[in-house]
């Protein structure tokens, strides 16, 4: 037989989880059409001894809600291996939404989501009033990957209530929100989101829409994805973010009530987020307790987890500065990074900026004390350090050193010409080091995801997180136990896939889609975060590129090329179920 593509003696791992094995991969029309030893011929073929060959990565937790509309390659996430990105999380997201209410949902995902609002501004298009308008609009444009997306409850509740989306809704607004969800999930959405942490505001400082819904209008709002049978309810639970501020310990308990009932009565499949808090780092295991429970009983829950510590990077490119509140400081903010660096290396500035008053506000909340971020923070050094020990600690080393461990934060954010950055976990790094995390993930009830994907742009860049799980986790990890290569991939593939209804994908297997990683293992890796102004209206954000993709391909086309992008464009939108536009 003539194939359009046949990739030859690669190590493949098929995503389902079993050994890997050499093998070949032929591609027809965008199909696998056959995995083994492949007779005949292809008008490409690609030598793929000594490369892991793995499904293109399911990421099912991504904030491209904006870039979606501009973006056909969703950067950076590409160049993490991502084939398929879920959007539309957290819930939050700009549809449905009536012509006079754009800016609100910009000022939303402005302050939740740290994605610049002049960006979004100048980006979006607005062509669409309801979410199936959304999608369709979304279906229109050329893509390098596939995209699909969730139906957010703070766009749904300001769509209905308008001024009131912060009140308790009525019988009417629930009536007509329930209508919502209906034809959203009709039209294709992947599911909905709710978003219940009150550290999540709006930029003008507001508590996102539905962050105190009563426990009625959600259940109403799952019973209507009950009704339709599709789609996957994706929570972020009052509590998860304490770390961040806003939330009072422990409140996370009562959620995990209501969302295992919820997943009893309805029989949905539920995920929420699910992070490690360092003064109660064993809080997960009662969670995890009660979703087995649940589980046993009927219900569908997964606690989404991330495969690295939730936290920020400080530096001179970062929105986070150590002394960013310093009036020296302030005064060359706007200088080019260069010559920002450049000032900074003068002695007698140093000495002025070091004697102002430090900043009350350096940590996560007004109580964090200096001492305690201090021994918190880790130089991400060229090593990109994510799992450091207490002794790469500023504290640690301003202890050794006989230093003071502001003077510490001022000399190492000079290295690498001022493009150094600091490493603050917030959240998964209770006991300074990843034993929760690999708990967590060594429970086959959790699925891998929290990435962020377009996110936080501002303080870091959490989509490479596929790239970490692989190269960190599988291959890397000496402070504890590392996780299988097959194990990994099935993390990344056939498991997110599978958990959202998209059967077509996430195994190297005949008839399924042909969206593949080609990967150098031995070099796979992160490339150091940078700062680039590449949004709508010059706006800027840290990105992070990767090594050690050979290829990345949707549909047996490549996209992707040793970290350059193509001009491909076989990806498309994903609707619920199966559907996707060709």
């Amino acid at each position: 037989m003539t194939y359009d593509l046949i990739i030859r003696g690669g190590t493949v791992v098929d995503g389902t989880g079993r050994a890997a094995r050499t093998a070949d991969i032929a591609v027809t029309d965008g199909l696998i059409a056959e995995v083994g030893k492949v007779d005949g011929s292809a008008r490409r073929t690609i030598a793929a001894d000594g490369l892991v060959v793995t499904p293109g990565f399911v990421d099912i937790h991504t904030h491209y809600d904006g870039q979606a509309s501009w973006d056909p390659h969703l950067t950076p996430s590409c160049w993490h291996g991502v084939t398929t990105a879920i959007m539309g999380n957290c819930g939050i997201g700009f549809a449905p939404v009536h012509d006079d209410r754009h800016d609100w949902l910009i000022d939303v995902m402005e302050g939740v989501e740290d994605i610049p609002g002049s960006a979004l501004s100048e980006g979006i298009q607005w062509n669409w009033e309801t979410f199936g308008e959304f999608l369709d609009a979304l279906e229109r444009m050329p893509r390098a990957v596939d995209v699909g997306a969730q139906l957010p409850h703070a766009a749904i509740r300001g769509y209905v209530m308008g001024d009131r989306a912060h009140e308790v809704a009525t019988a009417t607004d629930i009536d007509a929100m329930r209508s919502i969800v209906i034809d959203g999930l009709k039209a294709g959405a992947l599911g909905l989101s709710f978003g219940r942490t009150a550290g999540h505001k709006s930029r003008s400082g507001e508590p996102v829409p539905g962050t105190f819904s009563e426990e009625e209008e959600l259940n109403a709002l799952t019973a209507a994805m009950a009704e339709v049978g599709t789609g996957v309810l994706q929570v972020v639970p009052a509590g998860v973010g304490g770390a961040l501020g806003g939330d009072q310990r422990h409140s996370i308990d009562a959620e995990i009530e209501w969302i295992t009932r919820l997943g009893q009565d309805h029989r949905i499949p539920l995920t929420f987020l699910a992070m490690v808090n360092e003064d109660d780092p064993h809080d997960w295991e009662t969670w995890f307790a009660a979703v087995h429970k649940a589980n046993a009983a009927g219900a569908q829950i997964r606690p989404q987890i991330a495969s690295r510590a939730f936290g920020m990077l400080m530096g001179h490119q970062s929105r986070m500065n150590p002394f960013r509140h310093r009036p020296s400081y302030r005064s060359l903010m706007d200088l080019p990074l260069g010559e920002r660096v450049a000032r900074l290396r003068d002695p007698d500035l140093k000495a002025r900026i070091l004697a102002e008053p430090p900043d009350d506000h350096f940590g996560p909340s007004a109580d964090a004390s200096i001492d305690r971020i201090f021994s918190r923070l880790y130089p991400l050094g060229d090593r990109l350090d994510y799992e450091p020990g207490p002794e790469q600690s500023i504290a640690a080393i301003a202890q050794r050193e006989g230093r003071d461990p502001w003077e510490v934060t001022y000399d190492v954010l000079l290295g690498a010409n001022g493009k150094e950055f600091l490493l603050f976990p917030l959240l998964n790094y209770a006991g300074n080091d990843y034993g929760h995390l690999h708990n967590m993930m060594s429970d086959p009830v959790t699925i891998q995801g929290l990435g962020d994907g377009g996110a936080h742009c501002g303080i870091v860049c959490d989509a490479s997180m596929t790239t970490y799980l692989i190269s960190h986790w599988v291959r890397d990890r000496s402070r504890g136990p590392r996780i299988p290569l097959e194990t990994a991939v099935h993390r990344l593939t056939a498991d997110p896939a599978a958990f959202y209804g998209l059967r077509d994908r996430g195994v190297l297997a005949a008839g399924k889609r042909a969206d593949l990683n080609l990967i150098d293992l031995d070099n796979l890796g992160l490339d150091y975060p940078e700062k680039v102004f590449d949004l709508p209206a010059g706006a800027g954000r840290l990105i992070q590129r990767s090594t050690g993709y050979v290829e990345t391909l949707v549909r047996g086309q490549t996209v992707v090329a040793e970290g350059e992008l193509t001009d491909a464009r076989p990806g498309g939108l994903v609707r619920g179920g199966q559907t996707v536009a060709a």
